[in-house]
C-alpha cells in the first residue's frame, strides 16, 4: 500500500527545481535515526512531499521514491541509508508552513510536531489536503 511522505531541504543547498533538471536524485546526507530509518520504510512509487526549508518554508513539489533503502555512499562511518527520488510535478502554488499551522486538518501533521525531522511520514488525509491547499487535484 503507497505511503506518502516529506523530506526537507534547503532551497540553497538542493532545491525542487535541482531535482526537476536532475530527473532524479540520491537522497543522501541523512544523519538523524529516526528520518533514516523512515527512508528505510519508504517503498518504490511512495509519494513524497518536497518542502523548502529555512528560506522558503513551503511544500513546493510531489516526488516518487524510484529507489528503495541502499547504503548512503556519503557516510564516512555509520549505518546511514539513501534513497532515489524523482519528481512527479510541483505543486500549483507552494504551501506555505504558516498556511499548514492555521489548517486545523493538519494540526496533527508531524511537520508541526516534529518540526527538525528532515524525513517524515504524512497521512494520506495530510498528503491530499496540501494538495487541495496548494489548488491541485
Amino acid at each position: 500500500m503507497k505511503k506518502f511522505w516529506l523530506v526537507k531541504s534547503e532551497p540553497s543547498s538542493y532545491s525542487w527545481d535541482d531535482l526537476v533538471r536532475e530527473r532524479k536524485t540520491s537522497w543522501t546526507g541523512v544523519r538523524n535515526h529516526t528520518a533514516r530509518n523512515n527512508l528505510r520504510t519508504m517503498q518504490t512509487g511512495d509519494e513524497v512531499l518536497f518542502y523548502h526549508s529555512v528560506t522558503e518554508k513551503a511544500v513546493v513539489g510531489i516526488a516518487e521514491v524510484v529507489r528503495t533503502a541502499y547504503a548512503d555512499k556519503t557516510a564516512e562511518e555509520g549505518d546511514w541509508t539513501a534513497v532515489d527520488l524523482a519528481p512527479k510535478k510541483a505543486l500549483v502554488s507552494p504551501v506555505t508552513l504558516a498556511e499548514v499551522k492555521t489548517n486545523p486538518k493538519l494540526k496533527e501533521m508531524a511537520l508541526l510536531r516534529l518540526s527538525r525531522l528532515s524525513v517524515q511520514p504524512v497521512s494520506a488525509d495530510e498528503f491530499a489536503e496540501i494538495v487541495r491547499m496548494s489548488g491541485g487535484k
